[in-house]
C-alpha cells in the first residue's frame, strides 16, 4: 500500500505521548521532555520523537510503533492514521490525538554549578575508578574545565567556545551502583558546544563520545598532542562548531565506541566530513573493547600492569 507525503506527515502529527499511553506505557513529564514509566531511558521531545539513550535508538512516531509494537512501515502509518482519525484519502476528521502547540518553557540561564572547594572525590574516582592518569587530571582542573560540586559532589566537564567562555556542562556522579553513574546535563547549556581540548598548533582532532574516554585516551597515548572534542552524544553538532571556530583544523579521527550504534556513526561521519574535504580515519580502539576507558582499565591497566606504570609514573 502506497501513502501519498501528506499522508505521512499526518500520521507524524500524532500525539506521541497519547500513542505510547494507548499501548499501555505510563507517560511522565520530566523538565521539557516525558520519560516512560517501563523504560526510563527512553526521551520524548515535543510529543513528536524520541530517543532512547541506553540504545541509541530513536526517530519519529512511526519508528515507535515500528520497535516497540511490532508493526512494519505500512501497519505503523495506517495504526497512526486511524488512531487521529484520519481515513487514507478522505482527510483528517478529528484532531484530538494531534500534537498541539505547548507553551514554551522560559529559556533558564547557564549556570555552572558552585564549587565542592575541593577536588578530592573527583580524583579518587578518576584515579581509582577509571584509571585516568593524575597528570591528566591536572591538565583539565587546572585549566577550569573539570572540578567537583558541592552538591553530591558530582564531577563537571566544561565546555568552552573558542574564547574560552564556558557554554556547555555535563554532570556525572562520583558513586557508582550496579555499575551506573549519575549524569545529566547543566540545565541552560548550548548543546552546540561540548567538553573539548584545544591545541593550536595542531590541524588534527580526535572525537569521542564521552569526556571519559577522551581523558583515557590522553592518559594511553600522553605524547599525542591533537585538539579534541567530547560530543556527548552521536550527534556531530559539537564538531561541527568546534570546525567553524577553528578553521586550521583539516583532519578529523573518529574514536567512537565499538557497539553497533558508534561503529554506524563513525562509518556515516567519516564519509560525510570526506565529502566535504577532510582527511578522516578511524581509531577506534582495540575491538575488544567498547570504549577507550574500557581498554584503559580492563586491557591495559589489568592485562598490562607494566605498560600501565610506564604511562603513569
Amino acid at each position: 500500500m502506497r501513502f501519498t507525503q501528506e499522508e505521512i506527515e499526518i500520521a507524524k502529527r500524532a500525539d506521541l505521548c497519547a500513542v505510547a499511553s494507548s499501548m499501555g506505557y505510563t507517560v511522565r513529564r520530566v523538565g521539557k521532555y516525558h520519560t516512560l514509566k517501563e523504560m526510563d531511558s527512553i526521551r520524548i521531545y515535543n510529543r513528536t520523537h524520541w530517543y532512547r539513550w541506553s540504545e541509541k535508538s530513536g526517530g519519529s512516531q512511526i519508528d515507535f510503533l515500528k520497535q516497540f509494537g511490532g508493526m512494519d512501515f505500512v501497519e505503523a502509518v495506517e495504526w497512526l492514521l486511524d488512531f487521529i482519525g484520519c481515513r487514507k484519502g478522505q482527510g483528517l476528521k478529528k484532531t484530538i490525538r494531534v500534537v498541539k502547540p505547548e507553551k514554551p518553557e522560559p529559556e533558564k540561564a547557564f549556570v555552572l554549578p558552585e564549587y565542592a572547594g575541593s577536588n578530592a572525590y573527583l580524583y579518587h574516582y578518576l584515579e581509582q575508578e577509571r584509571g585516568i592518569s593524575r597528570e591528566v587530571i591536572d591538565f583539565f582542573v587546572e585549566a577550569g574545565l573539570l572540578y567537583e560540586a558541592r552538591q553530591y559532589h558530582n564531577m563537571v566537564f566544561v565546555g568552552t567556545d573558542a574564547s574560552g567562555t564556558p557554554r556547555f556542562a555535563s554532570m556525572r556522579g562520583v558513586f557508582d551502583k550496579n555499575g551506573k553513574g549519575f549524569k545529566c546535563d547543566v540545565a541552560g547549556n548550548d548543546k552546540r558546544y561540548g567538553f573539548n581540548v584545544v591545541r593550536k598548533e595542531s590541524s588534527r582532532v580526535v572525537v569521542f563520545e564521552a569526556a571519559i574516554d577522551l581523558m583515557s585516551h590522553m592518559t594511553i597515548y600522553p605524547m599525542q598532542k591533537d585538539n579534541m572534542v567530547a560530543l556527548g552524544m552521536l550527534a556531530d553538532t559539537p564538531l561541527q562548531t568546534f570546525l567553524k571556530e577553528h578553521p586550521d583544523i583539516k583532519e578529523i579521527a573518529f574514536g567512537l565506541d565499538n557497539d553497533k550504534w558508534g561503529r554506524k556513526a563513525s562509518a556515516e561521519l567519516t564519509e560525510k566530513y570526506k565529502a566535504v574535504g577532510y582527511l578522516v580515519e578511524d581509531v577506534a580502539p582495540p575491538q575488544e573493547y567498547k570504549d577507550y576507558n574500557k581498554w584503559l582499565v580492563d586491557g591495559i591497566r589489568v592485562l598490562e600492569p607494566e605498560i600501565w606504570q610506564g604511562r603513569n609514573r
